[in-house]
């Protein structure tokens, strides 16, 4: 069946009310019929140029592209690598995958029928409230951790959520922070004493050999910041990792996201997702990623609660399980464009 030629592109910037909230730029296309949708989240307020980019050079490159599936979209609109063509991109497996009445997960080769989660720790300096927010967590089902450190704030609280959690999969984000003075060796090779699941983002992301020195040093597996193939390639040839963290909107969307997801399953890394957003959308691509076979660590795939989705049903974690819809096509979700609409604070058309 041929896929019919896109014929629209709107994108809505949309914010949670009340004062500084998450923000997102969605992303909708649209051609026989069909509809698909695709979400980037919006950082520090800083959507003027994504917005451009999608409004000058992406959409009238989608307008009435030829194309048979997703993975023709980004060479052919040359979309690149960066949060708005994840967006972009995204729409383009959701529109396709609704054309043709299928999963998202089933199109991208996901074999699972449900996903264990995960969740993020952002830095507190008081041990009893990092290790009362990771019991939360924990209540909620979550199997995986991550715990943001820096320097001087790392072996201690590692060890005190370890005291407490013996069995807890435990990521520690470096954010980059770290470089290969001896003091700073010492505290990463503590670390490794600590039964961690990955150690992520060490040494700024173009250092890719001190990346390869760790890994020789310690036997947690390091997960180096990878934002496009070449950089995972590199990577997996250093051998700079054991691990990756597949984030849809630091590598350009689903296409890249699962190439990166085969390269590193076959090299035997270990793959966790995160999805981007805070409105559903992005969240619900990230399901169907995480679906892939090689995702064999929790991923970070179910909403922030305590703000207004725009899907139906909610990405919900339930007792730290979120399932994958394989019984609707596209995301698996309805989506309520008639919110969208009342709450975008900004928006572009763009029709044949």
């Amino acid at each position: 069946m041929r896929v019919p030629l896109i014929q629209g592109c709107d994108a809505f910037h949309v914010a949670m009310p009340r004062g500084r909230r998450p923000e997102s730029v969605l992303v909708r296309l649209t051609g026989g019929g069909a509809v698909g949708w695709g979400e980037m989240a919006v950082r520090d307020g800083g959507a003027g140029a994504a917005w451009a980019d999608i409004e000058r050079r992406m959409a009238p490159a989608l307008i009435g592209l030829d194309w048979d599936r997703p993975e023709d979209v980004s060479a052919a609109a040359d979309l690149g690598a960066n949060e708005a063509a994840a967006a972009v991109d995204t729409a383009c497996w959701d529109l396709w995958c609704r054309t043709r009445g299928m999963p998202l997960a089933h199109a991208l080769g996901g074999t699972r029928t449900s996903i264990v989660t995960g969740a993020r720790i952002t830095p507190e300096q008081a041990l009893d409230t990092i290790t009362g927010r990771v019991n939360k967590a924990v209540g909620a089902g979550h199997t995986r951790v991550t715990l943001d450190v820096r320097p001087g704030w790392d072996v201690e609280p590692v060890r005190a959520i370890r005291q407490a959690y013996p069995a807890l999969a435990l990521v520690a984000d470096a954010g980059h922070h770290y470089t290969e003075s001896p003091e700073h060796l010492a505290v990463l090779e503590a670390l490794d004493a600590y039964g961690l699941a990955a150690v992520e983002r060490p040494f700024p992301a173009d250092d890719l050999a001190a990346h390869a020195r760790l890994q020789l040093r310690v036997g947690t597996a390091v997960a180096p910041a990878v934002g496009d193939l070449e950089v995972l390639d590199a990577a997996l040839s250093l051998d700079a990792g054991r691990a990756l963290h597949l984030r849809l909107d630091r590598l350009g969307g689903l296409t890249a996201a699962r190439s990166a997801h085969d390269l590193a399953y076959a090299a035997g890394w270990d793959v966790w997702c995160s999805g981007t957003g805070a409105f559903g959308i992005g969240q619900a691509a990230a399901v169907a990623l995480a679906a892939l076979p090689g995702c064999t660590l929790p991923s970070d795939v179910s909403d922030p609660a305590g703000g207004p989705v725009f899907v139906t049903p909610p990405v919900r974690s339930s007792g730290g399980v979120v399932g994958v819809p394989l019984t609707q096509p596209g995301l698996g979700h309805e989506i309520d464009e008639a919110r969208i609409e009342r709450l975008a604070t900004r928006r572009m058309r763009l029709t044949t």
